[in-house]
């Protein structure tokens, strides 16, 4: 409940709640004070990531969790183009402005948005496999990450039921999106070729099926 003058003049004891100077002085005294608490309440749905925020609002918060709309290395091959990879196809390629002719260097907001919430699980992160599943769940809902460790200190990931756009597809073979523990290795990123299940010896399962069913996905190495 948001406070207002006539809340602080109801604290006022019975010895002094009848006198009108005396309620005028505490009406003056913290007006200023109302006046910054409706303030910050109006910048609270501002800067709440479900609404969500959208350009300024989002660096301020960039800012606040450690990761710039500017990515620190970047990506080429990721414009859309004909006969190119199918990640830069339509749909899937980014437009390239005249601005900007090699690379991307500033995220959209959508992306940006995406990346944010990304280091936000990140920086909350135990370190455990059950939490990486529960990250890229609240990530990317209806899409399956699936992880194999192999054990060596390096583990490999594949997602499946969506074909990512190349944007998404550099950060997530950057190293953007799927939390990685200090000294593990990630050997390879499989993306599949379509939203169906991906091909997986003896297995069924939502994800993974065998031969006429599971799809062959498309291997990438970490950038």
């Amino acid at each position: 409940m948001e406070n207002t003058i006539e809340t602080y003049q109801g604290l006022i004891t019975s010895e002094y709640a009848e006198q009108p100077n005396f309620q005028a002085v505490i009406a003056l005294s913290v007006t200023v004070y109302v006046q910054i608490q409706s303030l910050l309440n109006t910048m609270i749905p501002i800067f709440d990531l479900s609404t969500p925020p959208v350009g300024n609002q989002l660096d301020i918060i960039g800012q606040w969790v450690g990761i710039s709309r500017l990515i620190e290395n970047p990506y080429s091959n990721i414009f859309f183009t004909w006969d190119g990879t199918m990640a830069q196809g339509w749909d899937f390629g980014i437009w390239q402005s005249s601005g900007n002719p090699s690379a991307i260097v500033s995220l959209p907001d959508d992306i940006y948005l995406t990346l944010i919430l990304a280091k936000i699980a990140q920086n909350n992160w135990d370190g455990t496999t059950e939490s990486i599943y529960q990250t890229w769940a609240m990530l990317f809902p209806g899409v399956t990450l699936l992880i194999q460790d192999y054990q060596n200190m390096s583990f490999a990931v594949a997602i499946q039921g969506i074909v990512p756009d190349s944007l998404t597809l550099a950060l997530l073979t950057g190293g953007y999106l799927v939390p990685r523990p200090e000294g593990i290795e990630i050997t390879e990123y499989f993306v599949p070729v379509n939203t169906g299940p991906l091909f997986a010896w003896d297995c069924d399962s939502a994800s993974l099926q065998g031969w006429d069913t599971g799809s062959w996905a498309m291997e990438y190495a970490p950038t």
